[in-house]
């Protein structure tokens, strides 16, 4: 798999930031960037500065290992694959049916 830092970056701030509630015109303000250079961070065109990476954090109230938390971007198929492996390494019971229970809870 190849993994494209800047595009997965760029898709956990635009999590993160719509989580929190800001547009992209109130978060890039707060950042002191520009509109267009926040969107181009969040497509994964440019990257960020350590300055506005430093920003992020503090405004976003996270952790860098928060922030670089990308795993679940992945395309579909690969989280699918990924949850099945883990689930068949499972050996406890109780784990396997409540784990059963939740997946359930969602379909």
């Amino acid at each position: 798999m190849t993994l494209n830092i800047k595009k997965q970056l760029g898709k956990r701030i635009k999590e993160l930031r719509l989580a929190r509630g800001y547009s992209q015109e109130q978060f890039a303000e707060k950042l002191g960037i520009a509109s267009r250079t926040l969107c181009g961070i969040e497509i994964g065109k440019n990257f960020l500065k350590a300055d506005t990476l430093e920003n992020i954090l503090n405004i976003l109230e996270v952790t860098p290992q928060e922030l670089f938390l990308i795993n679940h971007l992945q395309p579909q198929e690969v989280l699918v694959d990924e949850i099945i492996n883990t689930v068949k390494e499972i050996k406890d019971r109780q784990k396997i049916e409540t784990l059963y229970k939740i997946v359930k809870s969602f379909v």
